[in-house]
This record gives structure tokens, C-alpha cells and sequence, in this order.
């Protein structure tokens, strides 16, 4: 069996380092990930995708990103459920970043300029 995922996006949001009550650092990194196709009115629709980043790799990602920055994902997905207070069960998907490689920094402003 295989559960891989490899996502190439622009930043969109910086995680942010938070620790469980275990003491393992985590962070969500926000990414847009561009459709490959046109939509009905000729343009191209983003996805909006959730990184979940553990230990060392939420530290440097925390360290070195900024938004614009273009990064590659390779994880896995993981399948969550839990049951509400109303009785019903809520499935949801997430992506857990196994390795992140800054493929383009975002161009910033120089500061003499």
C-alpha cells in the first residue's frame, strides 16, 4: 500500500510553532496550489491546502519561510474522525509534511531602494 502526496505551493500563510501537551512541536503551514486547468470563465481556480508540520522540520520551516516563498511538500495524508457533542461523526482528511524544500524565495524589497 501507498499513501504519498507531493504538493508544490506559494505560501500563503506562516505557521506558527505551537507544543502539545506531550512537548512535540507542531505548526500549520498555509499553501495555494494552482489548478492545472481552466475554469467556465477562463481562469485558473487556487486550492487552499493545510500543511501539518511536526518537530524539526515546523522549526526550520517556521525559521525560514515568508509568504510568497515557493515550496515543495512530499507526506502523507491521515485520515481523522471524531464524534461531536450532537451525536454525529466527522471525517476529515490532513497532510503531514514528511520533507519541505524551498524550491523559490519570495523577492522582497531591498531596503537601500
Amino acid at each position: 500500500m501507498l499513501n504519498s502526496i507531493i504538493l508544490v505551493g506559494k505560501i500563503e500563510t506562516l505557521p506558527e510553532i505551537k507544543e502539545t501537551s506531550g512537548g512535540h512541536k507542531l505548526a500549520t503551514l498555509g499553501l495555494l496550489l494552482d489548478r492545472p486547468f481552466k475554469n467556465m470563465n477562463g481562469e485558473y481556480d487556487v486550492d487552499h491546502v493545510n500543511v501539518t508540520l511536526w518537530r524539526g522540520i515546523a522549526e526550520m520551516v517556521c525559521d525560514l519561510s515568508a509568504i510568497g516563498d515557493i515550496v515543495g511538500v512530499k507526506g502523507r495524508i491521515q485520515a481523522n474522525s471524531y464524534t461531536a457533542k450532537d451525536g454525529n461523526t466527522y471525517h476529515h482528511l490532513e497532510i503531514i509534511a514528511e520533507k519541505v524544500s524551498f524550491l523559490d524565495k519570495a523577492r522582497r524589497m531591498n531596503e537601500n531602494e
